[in-house]
């Protein structure tokens, strides 16, 4: 069996839905095929939790009339078939009516996740409908009913597995199952997200919990690339990446993965491939436990870094001190992504700072406390990076970019600089110039 998961882009138009069942019809393997929704429509949700909270009835209509007009517009479309396209519209409407009255309701965490979801439900509605009308035999099968997910972090794959094969037993057997990515039930069965982005990890869950052949991510780009390419000219696609390489650069801000999404299958060593729906025959990326070239494979960068550095001349070495002020991070939940230590001061960056102030003020306490804003973690990764006769050139970086820390040893797949974001594109299009374009060899 395999895993295949388009995301927004590509279920975003009518067009694009038929490049989608072109790709499914290509081989003859049993698929699950995880679908995000439509480009633009978790956005659109996100502003009618906001309306919700307000409780501005008029923005609310207005929105879930544009949600349903955007989707029945693509049934027009999408659908040759008078009777079945009216069933559709009308199907469409019974859910954007359930929107409403969940609309109406009063405003908490779980009603978010309900709302936030819905993009995904209308979408694997209209395309199991579509892949039948055209004589794809298929079944819709409801992710709630099997994304039993109690840590987000770590979920619990043998019971994901138990549900969905239930699921399936339930449900007539079929070539190709449709379900939906981000959603999930948390450890009070409610219904919740996988967070945004989370499709992927849909997948990848499924994957493990299926003990799938492979897993097929289908976005808009060739591949995950060895530069960021919205900002970088001359980059390329790397053709193969070990689980732990993907890992840091997706949680280092590689926008096609999301961060999780290699976690659950590592240990099943079931490989990922990163593939084009736009240009299908594009080898793309794959990604397993095999290395096939250790040194340098890619950059990536992560926006909205907070620094903070903390100085106290007289305790920093003494026993203890440090288990006092990650203690303080623990206890407000907030993560720390890079740290430096000298002799008496701690330099560290937060990517959350609902918690800033009072992270601040617990550890001023003891110590003087300085915080900075508007950084951006710029990860230079691969398989003993340190060893490529390369890497040297990333400190040249110096000679041009105020650097605020480097960080390299928690992990050999990565060298990690922070610089301000102001700083980050003229940085990305370094790197690449001096690791990659002078050395074509050191490219994949």
């Amino acid at each position: 069996m395999k895993i295949l998961k388009f995301g927004g882009t590509s279920v975003g138009s009518v067009e694009n839905l038929h490049r989608v069942k072109d790709i499914l019809l290509n081989d003859d393997d049993q698929k699950i095929v995880v679908c995000s929704a439509m480009s633009g429509v978790t956005d659109q949700l996100v502003k009618l939790v906001a309306f919700i909270k307000l409780k501005d009835a008029e923005a609310i209509t207005r929105n879930l009339h544009k949600l349903e007009s955007k989707h029945i517009e693509v049934v027009e479309t999408l659908i040759d078939n008078h009777e079945l396209r009216g069933d559709l519209k009308d199907g469409i409407s019974g859910l954007i009516t359930e929107m409403m009255d969940l609309s109406n309701q009063e405003y908490s965490e779980v009603l978010n996740a309900k709302v936030l979801t819905f993009g995904e439900t209308l979408l694997t509605y209209i395309f199991s409908n579509f892949l039948a009308s055209t004589g794809v035999t298929n079944r819709l099968i409801r992710a709630q009913d099997f994304m039993f997910v109690d840590n987000v972090d770590n979920p619990n794959i043998n019971k994901v597995s138990k549900k969905l094969h239930k699921v399936l037993e339930d449900n007539e057997p079929a070539h190709i199952y449709i379900t939906q990515g981000f959603v999930c039930r948390d450890h009070l069965n409610q219904i919740n997200t996988l967070k945004r982005g989370g499709s992927d990890y849909t997948a990848t869950i499924i994957g493990a919990a299926m003990d799938a052949d492979e897993i097929q991510i289908w976005t808009d780009i060739d591949g995950l690339h060895n530069n960021d390419p919205r900002f970088v000219e001359g980059t390329n696609p790397i053709a193969h990446l070990t689980y732990n390489e993907a890992a840091e650069l997706a949680y280092f801000g590689a926008k096609i993965l999301h961060p999780q999404t290699v976690s659950p299958v590592v240990g099943k060593d079931i490989p990922v491939l990163l593939k084009n729906t736009f240009d299908p025959e594009a080898p793309g990326t794959v990604i397993s436990n095999k290395t096939y070239r250790k040194g340098l494979k890619a950059i990536s960068a992560k926006d909205g870094i907070t620094a903070i550095k903390i100085k106290s001349n007289r305790m920093l070495m003494t026993h203890g001190y440090l288990r006092r002020i990650f203690e303080v991070f623990d206890n407000f939940r907030t993560s720390i992504d890079m740290i430096t230590t000298s002799e008496i001061a701690i330099s560290l960056t937060i990517d959350d700072t609902t918690y800033i102030d009072e992270i601040v003020k617990e550890i001023e306490g003891y110590a003087e406390v300085t915080v900075d804003y508007n950084h951006s973690i710029i990860c230079v990764v691969g398989e003993s990076v340190i060893n490529d006769k390369y890497s040297h050139k990333l400190f040249e970086i110096l000679n041009y970019i105020p650097v605020r820390m480097i960080s390299y040893g928690g992990s050999n797949n990565n060298i990690s600089i922070l610089v301000e974001t102001k700083d980050k594109i003229p940085t990305l299009r370094f790197l690449n110039e001096k690791l990659f374009l002078t050395h074509q060899e050191a490219v994949l």
